[in-house]
């Protein structure tokens, strides 16, 4: 069964009460090595920027880290019958090991949680069917979005219909209040994800990102080698969905090399938070962002032998998962 939404933390909150009223446990386990999961306080409450939460409901959300199943079963041993779903990426900067999204899977039945994966960045780039489809791995609820309506406010949760069918009518359970939202009947949205999947089909613009990723993680990767950056400059992550790591003179992770980087690059006229390539992405643009990139990392070689705060012009940026501005 499928429930459309208009945003991510719509279907992840959604997904995440389900599993509650379907195991009638209160605690959520989330894999803490991911950036973000929702706005709601079920997970905002777990980092930095938690002003407002109630601790009361912080401490019902529990962190694992990826690629550890131990780590999860510990958690699993410490709170025995009491967590309802365990939410992760399939995949994100890290691959999974072999096997471990099977076990992850398999210790989820093996103790009566929900396996929930947040498929927002993964499902229309791994893969048309997701991370999931990639890895042979299916959950027991997925939530999609982002590029699923190309701009347009739309996201789903998918998933088993015994789960799924608390958030309706047919059932004789106590009922799910599961999604309610103002603009929750416009269909410029679904018109507009129905057209987007048409063209991912049959343009084929999953293999058009890999293409274009694989491009451009060369390219970087030579620039990289030639300005003797290695452990300095490093890209992360799938082709289709590339991002980059900055350290400083020890090889720390660094917001003023990150911020230097940025800096250089706008100068040459690209906006790069992230070497995340789209559809309109043509080998001409690819090639002058690596031309970008090459002249920023001569300057990010110098600011390493020299001092980074002779070539930043302004303030570090910061992490957004900060407690104080």
């Amino acid at each position: 069964m499928v429930k459309f939404a208009k945003n991510g933390s719509d279907v992840t909150t959604a997904a995440v009460k389900l599993a509650r009223a379907y195991t009638n446990r209160d605690m959520i386990a989330i894999c803490g090595d991911q950036p973000f999961f929702s706005t709601d306080d079920w997970f905002i409450g777990t980092g930095e920027m938690n002003a407002g939460i109630p601790r009361a409901v912080a401490d019902l959300t529990l962190q694992f880290r990826y690629n550890d199943l131990g780590s999860l079963v510990k958690l699993f041993d410490r709170h025995p019958q009491q967590i309802a779903c365990v939410v992760m990426e399939a995949e994100a900067a890290t691959q999974p090991e072999p096997g471990y999204l099977k076990q992850v899977k398999d210790l989820c039945e093996q103790m009566g949680a929900v396996l929930i994966f947040d498929e927002m960045i993964t499902g229309f780039r791994w893969h048309l069917g997701g991370a999931q489809k990639l890895h042979g791995v299916v959950p027991h609820l997925s939530t999609f979005g982002k590029a699923m309506g190309n701009g347009f406010a739309i996201s789903a949760l998918a998933g088993k219909r015994e789960i799924m069918r608390l958030g309706g009518l047919d059932h004789d359970q106590p009922r799910v209040f599961l999604l309610s939202t103002t603009h929750g009947a416009e269909t410029h949205a679904l018109a507009a994800s129905i057209a987007t999947l048409h063209i991912y089909v049959e343009q084929g613009v999953v293999e058009f990102l890999w293409r274009q990723g694989e491009l451009l993680r060369t390219l970087v990767n030579q620039s990289i080698r030639e300005n003797r950056l290695e452990g300095y400059f490093e890209l992360m992550g799938r082709p289709c969905n590339l991002i980059f790591a900055t350290r400083d003179e020890s090889r720390e992770r660094s917001q003023s090399f990150r911020t230097l980087f940025l800096q250089e690059m706008i100068r040459r006229g690209v906006i790069a938070p992230s070497f995340v390539v789209s559809f309109s992405h043509s080998d001409v643009d690819i090639h002058r962002t690596a031309d970008a990139v090459h002249e920023a990392l001569a300057i990010y070689r110098k600011a390493l032998d020299e001092g980074v705060e002779k070539y930043l012009q302004g303030r570090p940026v910061k992490p957004v998962d900060r407690r104080f501005n």
